[in-house]
């Protein structure tokens, strides 16, 4: 395979399985992606996320723009040889954190102008600039710089959103210029269908009019704007169109979301990448996923339970650790109780995605989903 090449291995239904050829080894579909927001997953080292066989890792470009900053980034060789992590990286744009911070920014089509969370000095980011720092970062997937609406909102308001998104998406495709690099662009729409079709044909649009013009095309597409305060009922009733509406030669990411639940569904309507904070933060609230649904290690029913978190799991803590020990180090406020709980929850997801890739080869996707919907914990998340 070439270059962000993407091979189709197996469709079972509407469920897909990918083959994404990167400058950093391949990776393949169904999967999630763990959130290194300043270039490290929190608690984890790089060695031990190849031991768990995590595929890509997400970095997020506001905070790393703040702090160290992408020149000191790239004057350390990139952002894979900064954290001393050789495997895909993907940065997302920063636009989701810009715009939770309302109250800071000043918006226009040229860009948008916020305040930085650490010292307050007022930043402008325009696509252009927005692509030149995420180049200068060096991930091997970058987002396109999007508005993206909350819910709820207005529909007029989500229309121009999608309408800025569109123009912004244009303007990055045409300054991205990295060429071990490619660029995701970016479906909004909020709750919307006929605004998130109208996103995409916009999208299509533009990549059509760069390669006629000799540029360059998206290597995939996000979806975003889901996971904003909805339920997750509201989103599925536009996610699978959304999803099958995109190219069906690139991958399909929806952004932000880590529910086990919501990713087997989502598997299910045609998506293939996932990313979310959920499995490290939840760990470091003495929470852990599991085949039975969540379980909080605070509670007292786990101080004599010699046990491992999950029966069905193989990862480092359940095969080293108890349920009374894990217990003991989140009474504690003991780091290592995170740890073992980041490195569990993070195990669990990727095996879930792992799993839902062998059932999509095997042609029995459909089945796969009604076990995990029919199971004990399914309705836990």
């Amino acid at each position: 395979m070439s270059l962000f090449d993407c091979r189709i291995d197996a469709v079972c239904g509407h469920a897909r399985a990918l083959t994404y050829e990167t400058a950093h080894g391949n990776f393949q579909t169904p999967m999630f992606m763990p959130v290194g927001t300043s270039a490290t997953v929190k608690g984890i080292t790089p060695k031990v996320l190849k031991e768990l066989n995590s595929q890509v890792v997400l970095a997020n470009t506001y905070h790393l723009s703040m702090r160290p900053g992408a020149d000191l980034i790239a004057e350390a060789g990139g952002v894979h040889k900064f954290m001393n992590y050789d495997g895909p990286m993907l940065t997302d744009s920063g636009g989701f954190q810009v715009f939770s911070l309302a109250d800071t920014v000043k918006l226009d089509e040229d860009g948008v102008t916020f305040k930085s969370i650490y010292d307050g000095h007022r930043v402008k980011w325009t696509p252009e600039e927005n692509m030149a720092i995420q180049q200068k970062i060096g991930a091997d997937i970058v987002m396109q710089l999007d508005q993206c609406a909350p819910y709820p909102a207005e529909k007029d308001f989500v229309a121009r959103a999608v309408e800025l998104s569109s123009m912004w998406a244009k303007r990055c495709l045409a300054s991205h210029t990295k060429k071990d690099q490619t660029l995701f662009g970016i479906v909004q729409g909020g709750m919307h269908l006929d605004l998130r079709l109208q996103s995409i044909n916009s999208l299509i649009e533009i990549e059509n009019e760069s390669m006629a013009n000799g540029g360059r095309r998206f290597g995939g597409f996000g979806i975003g704007g889901y996971s904003v305060g909805e339920d997750h009922e509201t989103m599925f009733e536009t996610l699978g169109e959304v999803a099958r509406a995109l190219p069906q030669d690139r991958p399909r990411y929806l952004m932000g979301v880590g529910n086990p639940t919501t990713l087997v569904r989502a598997v299910g309507e045609g998506v293939d990448m996932f990313d979310c904070v959920l499995p490290t933060r939840t760990a470091r609230m003495g929470t852990a996923f599991s085949s039975k649904g969540r379980m909080n290690m605070r509670n007292a029913k786990f101080e004599h339970d010699f046990t491992p978190l999950d029966h069905e799991c193989d990862c480092y803590t359940c095969k080293n650790f108890t349920r009374a020990y894990i217990r003991h180090l989140v009474k504690q406020n003991e780091m290592l109780g995170s740890i073992l709980l980041s490195i569990h929850n993070i195990h669990f997801l990727l095996d879930l995605m792992r799993r839902a890739r062998a059932a999509v080869i095997a042609g029995n996707y459909s089945e796969f989903l009604s076990a995990w919907l029919n199971s004990e914990g399914a309705n836990d998340y």
